[in-house]
């Protein structure tokens, strides 16, 4: 039986592109359906196999802790690793060596706090012992059009084109990083002994330069980042119209908890996610696309689309495409 990889969950960010959301609150900490993205990180590798986890932190990280714990409610184990000055990718990693590398050749996922995907972990790790790499990047198409496509493979997986530079004619590169990784340790003692880095321009160019040991793991499932307001908003839309698959939800993704309070005159139009204690007083209208948090309030006769209300927060005036806050 394979022992399932140890995960780092990266959420020091400073999420810079939220705006004043990220004031309130760090980006892992954004809530989908009652629940944070970085919890969504841990619930998705709990439901994988994985129970040993570390997150660094930085920025407001004693929200994400306070969330979580030590893990033991969510049936895993969390360690922490705590940035006084931020360190990239790369650093943050250093940093948590000795918290991921227990001495053996047992592999290390990584993944952003600020994803939601699918992705079925134990063919990536077959295909990463497999290959005898030093580490495997989840790869896919830009779908978007917006996040470019620098990265090649060839037929065994490896990769030929790394951000644009190849080291063979093949087809054109047309893949993008996921930001999701499965790593051996000996890959650490790749990053820059001290200082900021980012890991794709230090540890994994060095190692496409250097060697044959960098494969890729084609990825077509559903991959959201939620790295600004809009991408935000989308990123619940596209849970609540069941563009991704979470049976380990705890609260479901749409629908109407039956500890909400709904007014008989209120319209609630599909799809919605209507937390515990939240209220919609009369004649307010809630939909599409809205999320209200536990314990939130519409007032009587507001109508309300495409936004997301954090929990405790109240809606006061008609709006679209916000996000409420306390």
């Amino acid at each position: 039986m394979t022992i399932p990889p140890r995960a780092m969950i990266l959420a020091a960010g400073f999420g810079t592109r939220l705006g004043a959301l990220s004031r309130q609150m760090p980006k892992p900490m954004l809530p989908i359906c009652g629940v944070p993205l970085v919890r969504w990180c841990v619930l998705w590798l709990h439901a994988q196999g994985v129970r040993e986890i570390v997150i660094n932190l930085h920025h407001k990280g004693e929200a994400i802790e306070a969330d979580l714990g030590d893990g033991s409610q969510l049936g895993v184990q969390i360690s922490y690793s705590k940035e006084t000055t931020i360190l990239g990718t790369g650093g943050g990693l250093r940093q948590a060596r000795s918290l991921l590398d227990d001495g053996s050749d047992r592999p290390i996922l990584v993944l952003n706090g600020k994803l939601m995907f699918e992705l079925a972990l134990d063919p990536l790790i077959e295909q990463h012992n497999v290959s005898g790499a030093e580490a495997t990047m989840v790869l896919r198409r830009d779908t978007e059009g917006i996040w470019g496509s620098g990265f090649g493979l060839d037929d065994m997986g490896r990769v030929t084109t790394f951000l644009g530079r190849a080291k063979r004619q093949l087809a054109a590169p047309e893949l993008m990083f996921t930001g999701i990784q499965l790593i051996s340790p000996r890959f650490l003692r790749r990053i820059p002994a001290t200082g900021a880095s980012c890991i794709v321009r230090t540890a994994y160019a060095e190692l496409f330069e250097e060697t044959q040991s960098l494969f890729g793991y084609r990825h077509g499932a559903y991959w959201w980042e939620h790295s600004t307001v809009d991408r935000y908003l989308h990123g619940i839309r596209n849970v609540l119209d069941g563009r991704i698959q979470l049976p380990f939800a705890p609260f479901g993704t749409r629908g109407v908890h039956r500890q909400a309070r709904v007014h008989t005159s209120a319209v609630i139009r599909d799809p919605v996610w209507i937390g515990p204690r939240a209220e919609v007083q009369r004649d307010a209208t809630v939909g599409p696309h809205v999320q209200l948090g536990a314990g939130s309030r519409v007032k009587a006769g507001c109508h309300i689309r495409n936004t997301a209300v954090w929990d405790r927060a109240t809606v006061t005036a008609s709006i679209h495409d916000e996000v409420v806050t306390r």
